[in-house]
């Protein structure tokens, strides 16, 4: 990349093992993005506050915190940044279930390069797309907000991940008709999917917990109408009962 190029992004890759940290700096910026690093988890909380990132890789092991305790301690900063996991194979369960957290996408190790640009483009991708037909969707009393990248359940904000919104986005485009999880993972994944069969599913919990859950600051304390729902060997639909 010439020095008059301009990035394609931001990109911050923390890692604590040098080798592999060096090797992602070099691929990513031959790439073409703009790359800063950090070897522990405490440290990449500063670095990621100063530089504003595009994006973030994140391993999930790290000397000091997690990966996971990064990224909940990053969301409750108010910094809504992506993070992609990097984790171990074997490490994979319980990977889907940190994305909960705030994650956006993981690699298992071993990876290739070609592989990680891949799933940091399609994230990207899903961060700053914008609907093609309307900037706001509105079912029952759900909102979407593409421009603003808000979501409304009652006039309640609902905080969603980058994936979470474009999840969200795409069963509200198609209310009431049922969606097939190869359908949602090749319009919100945007590749062809290698990892864990299971992250439809676990996005699916995701987005119930906070889309279906009762208001905090309501008086009764009542949870709303279900609007996602599962049909059970067909996928996936959003729909009032």
């Amino acid at each position: 990349m010439s020095a008059t190029t301009t990035p394609e992004a931001r990109v911050v890759v923390v890692d604590d093992e040098p080798s592999l940290r060096d090797l992602l700096v070099a691929s990513l910026r031959f790439a073409g993005f703009d790359v800063a690093t950090a070897s522990s988890g405490h440290d990449a909380l500063e670095v990621i506050a100063q530089v504003e990132p595009d994006l973030v890789v994140l391993d999930v092991m790290l000397g000091d915190i997690d990966g996971f305790e990064v990224t909940r301690r990053l969301r409750e900063r108010g910094i809504r940044v992506p993070v992609l996991f990097l984790t171990a194979r074997d490490d994979v369960a319980s990977t889907v279930a940190g994305l909960t957290v705030g994650g956006d996408d993981y690699v298992t190790k071993p990876f290739s390069l070609e592989e990680l640009v891949a799933r940091i483009r399609a994230v990207l991708r899903r961060t700053h797309e914008t609907d093609d037909d309307s900037a706001v969707l509105r079912y029952a009393d759900l909102e979407i907000d593409s421009d603003a990248r808000e979501v409304r359940r009652g006039g309640r904000l609902i905080e969603l991940s980058p994936t979470e919104f474009e999840l969200l986005r795409y069963l509200t485009a198609n209310a009431g008709r049922v969606l097939s999880r190869a359908q949602i993972l090749d319009h919100v994944w945007d590749y062809d999917w290698r990892g864990e069969p299971t992250i439809v599913e676990s996005y699916i919990s995701y987005l119930r917990r906070k889309v279906d859950a009762a208001d905090p600051a309501s008086p009764d304390g009542g949870a709303p109408v279900p609007l996602i729902h599962t049909r059970r060997g067909l996928g996936y639909v959003l729909k009032t009962p």
